[in-house]
C-alpha cells in the first residue's frame, strides 16, 4: 500500500498498548506520516522491543504505564507533555479480553479486569488528554472499540459491555469538548490478524466457522483499522464528532 499524506507532519500522538498489534502497526504510520509519537503499555520489554523497531530517534517514545491507574496515567501524559511540548491526538487503543462463561457466571474479578482495562482506562486517558487539549483549544481523540459492543457473542460479554461503554464515553465526550475545539471518534474492527487474536486465526476449522459470518470473508489486516484511524486523526475529518467507524468486512449487516 502506498504512503497517503494525512497531514500529521510534526502532530505529538500518544498511543496507549502501542507496543503490539494494531497499536504498533499505527504507531509506524504516523512516524512516517512525520507525526512524533509516545507509545505505553505495561510490559518493559514489550515497550523496548518496539521502539527499536520503529527506530524513529527522538520522534519516539515509549512509556511504561498502566492506563486503569490514575496515578500512572498522570505520568505518561506528564512524560509525553516534557518530551514534545504539546498533544495533539490521543488514540485510546489499549485492551484485553478473557474468553469468559455467561455474564452471570462470571466472577466480580474477572468483570472489573475487563472492564478497568478497557472503558475505565479509556476514561482516565481521555480525562487526561482533555484537560491538556482544553487549553490548546484543539486536539483529536480516538477510541478503539470492537463489533463486540454491537453484536452479542459467547465468551465475549464482559468486552462487549465494556467497548459499548466505550461508545457511549465517545459521544458524551464528543459533545462535552466540542466547544474547545477537540472531536472524538472512534473505530470498531472486527476480528483483525494480530497475535491477540492469533488462538482464533491460527486455528484453521475454527477460523473458516468465524469468516462465515464476515461478508468479505476473511478478517481484518491491521493496516485496514490503521487507515481508519488515521483518517479520524487528520484534519480532514474535522467536522466529524461523536462517531464510529465500523471496520468489519460486513460483519453488522448480516
Amino acid at each position: 500500500m502506498g504512503k497517503v499524506c494525512y497531514g500529521l507532519e510534526g502532530k505529538v500522538v500518544l498511543v496507549t498498548g502501542g507496543s503490539r498489534g494494531v497499536g504498533l502497526e499505527l504507531a509506524r504510520r504516523l512516524i512516517g506520516e512525520g507525526a512524533k509519537v509516545a507509545i505505553c503499555g505495561r510490559k518493559q520489554d514489550g515497550l523496548d522491543a518496539a521502539l527499536a523497531e520503529l527506530g524513529a530517534g527522538e520522534n519516539a517514545m515509549a512509556i511504561k504505564a498502566h492506563i486503569a491507574k490514575e496515578d500512572e496515567v498522570e505520568a505518561l501524559f506528564n512524560a509525553a507533555v516534557d518530551r514534545f511540548g504539546r498533544l495533539d491526538i490521543l488514540v485510546n487503543n489499549a485492551g484485553m479480553n478473557l474468553l469468559t462463561p455467561s455474564v452471570v457466571d462470571s466472577s466480580l474479578d474477572m468483570w472489573q479486569k475487563i472492564v478497568e482495562s478497557n472503558l475505565t482506562g479509556t476514561y482516565l486517558c481521555s480525562k487526561k488528554a482533555a484537560q491538556i487539549m482544553s487549553k490548546q483549544k484543539s486536539g483529536k481523540i480516538v477510541n478503539i472499540s470492537s463489533v463486540a459492543a454491537r453484536k452479542a457473542a459467547p465468551g465475549m460479554g464482559i468486552y462487549g459491555v465494556a467497548k459499548a461503554g466505550i461508545e457511549m464515553l465517545t459521544k458524551v465526550l464528543a459533545s462535552e469538548l466540542a466547544q474547545d475545539n477537540i472531536q472524538v471518534n472512534a473505530v470498531a474492527p472486527s476480528m483483525v490478524k494480530t497475535g491477540f487474536s492469533k488462538p482464533f486465526w491460527s486455528n484453521t476449522s475454527l477460523y473458516e466457522q468465524i469468516i462465515k459470518r464476515i461478508p468479505l470473508g476473511r478478517i481484518a489486516e491491521p493496516s485496514e483499522v490503521v487507515e481508519a484511524v488515521l483518517f479520524l486523526c487528520a484534519d480532514g475529518s474535522s467536522f466529524i464528532n461523536g462517531q464510529t467507524i465500523v471496520v468489519d468486512g460486513g460483519t453488522t449487516v448480516v
